[in-house]
């Protein structure tokens, strides 16, 4: 990376509680709690443990009235021993009024523009005539206003999140299932929030799509430049994963925006407890942090007859791992090079090899193994998605030893219904909860089974995809 040209892009500051985002402030990070919100006593000891190992914000998952009032006693009690030093944020889907609710009782929410006011999707394509599309942003404009109101009326900032696989039909309809799409999604609500002159704002756009994800990016900062907007932007790659995939993927993505300026808060997005985020974002964040010291040594990325060539003398391979991807994602994209050749002395070539065809794998140049997408969990997961994950990867092996065509395949393991079937939409197939116990399978979109006992449905996965090759 070229640290002597260097340049963080300026933003307007974004006031959550009394933390500052965006403009000069340092790149924040957050999480999201994966315990039930009205586990009060549970939230708030996974909150502490969070904000330990630091966390500068901590999301909950916000599905009802019940849950804001939840969130409200989960405050109160974190004040008097984090004070302000952990504003919390509400996470609400589908549900407006639960947003006007929680808007009063803590320092930030998250509204999902793709359902917001928009009926869940259907993955339905409906032709909307150019005044039908006008009234339905009229009823946009009169709602978020509404919103936007509470919300300067207790001081709580708004973060506009919208999901590569959350977007509304109404959106698809006009736009498909494209970064354009996505774009014009989060500007409907900016357009609106600039006109009640509300600045309290943070936007994010995310995929589990490291390449959809960094494009989307790229176009949304062009967009707000041209329409004279420079709102601070929160980074992630969805549904990465767990382990050193979901961290390898992860930096591929975010690093690839942060090493152009872009980006003022972060979430590394892992399928394991939050906790094991904070470490990883923390690390992506001051590699870029300090241009003119950055912490890893002596490294040089370069290209050289249309190879990546990497290398570094990092002696810890979590790091390197880390760095490695941060650096050789975006060069792969910008010259379409296929081969990723990494070089460090303190690690021998077979590692160096596997870790070069995972970071090829995270930047969605090649395919060599299964690509698993799963959620990080949240308070809405139906089912233990850890030990899951685990029992498919486990399964998957086994499968994959008759038929190694399996490795081509990207399966996604989904905690519930909110995003799964959208997000894991470029997914071959799926394993959805769909109740307390229950799951579904998904081929593409389509649900081929619905509310498997999910002490079953390990082995019905597997036994569907085998037998639908």
């Amino acid at each position: 990376m070229d640290f002597a040209n260097y340049t963080r892009r300026k933003t307007s500051t974004t006031h959550v509680g009394s933390l500052a985002i965006g403009s000069d402030y340092p790149i924040r990070i957050q999480t999201m709690a994966n315990t039930s919100t009205n586990d009060i006593e549970g939230s708030i000891q996974q909150a502490l443990r969070c904000r330990e190992a630091g966390a500068e914000l901590l999301r909950f998952t916000t599905q009802g009235l019940r849950e804001v009032e939840s969130l409200r006693l989960i405050h109160e009690q974190l004040q008097p021993v984090v004070g302000d030093g952990l504003p919390l944020v509400a996470d609400v889907h589908f549900q407006a009024d639960v947003a006007d609710a929680a808007a009063r009782v803590v320092e930030k929410v998250r509204v999902n523009p793709g359902n917001y006011i928009d009926p869940a999707r259907k993955f339905l394509h409906i032709d909307y005539t150019d005044a039908e599309y006008a009234a339905e942003l009229n009823r946009l404009r009169e709602r978020f206003t509404a919103l936007l109101a509470i919300c300067r009326e207790h001081k709580t900032a708004i973060r506009l999140g919208v999901n590569h696989g959350s977007l509304s039909d109404r959106i698809m309809s006009r736009y498909g299932d494209t970064p354009a799409g996505m774009v014009e999604s989060v500007m409907e609500f900016l357009r609106v929030a600039v006109d009640a002159h509300f600045a309290d704002i943070v936007i994010s756009i995310k995929a589990s799509n490291t390449r959809v994800m960094v494009d989307t990016m790229r176009l949304l900062v062009a967009q707000m430049a041209k329409e004279q907007m420079a709102f601070p932007l929160h980074l992630g790659v969805t549904e990465a994963g767990e382990g050193e995939d979901g961290r390898i993927k992860s930096a591929v993505g975010i690093g690839a925006l942060l090493a152009e300026g872009i980006g003022d808060t972060i979430r590394v997005s892992l399928s394991e407890a939050p906790e094991a985020e904070i470490p990883v974002a923390r690390a992506l964040r001051d590699y870029f942090a300090d241009p003119q010291s950055p912490r890893y040594n002596a490294a040089q990325a370069e290209v050289k007859g249309g190879v990546v060539c990497y290398t570094s003398d990092v002696s810890e391979w979590a790091l390197f791992a880390l760095y490695a991807a941060a650096e050789c994602g975006r060069l792969l994209w910008q010259t379409e090079a296929k081969v990723l050749r990494l070089s460090n002395p303190h690690f021998a070539p077979e590692p160096l090899e596997r870790l070069s065809k995972d970071i090829l794998q995270a930047a969605g140049v090649i395919r060599y193994k299964t690509e698993f997408v799963s959620c990080p969990g949240c308070g809405r997961t139906l089912f233990g998605l850890q030990d899951t994950i685990a029992a498919i990867k486990a399964a998957f092996r086994e499968a994959e030893v008759m038929h190694p065509e399996l490795r081509t395949l990207k399966i996604g393991v989904m905690g519930c219904i909110v995003n799964g079937p959208g997000e894991m939409a470029d997914a071959d197939y799926g394993y959805v909860g769909a109740a307390r116990g229950k799951v579904s399978l998904y081929k593409g979109k389509n649900c081929i089974r619905m509310n498997i006992p999910q002490e079953e449905a390990v082995q019905a996965l597997v036994d569907f995809i085998v037998s639908d090759r």
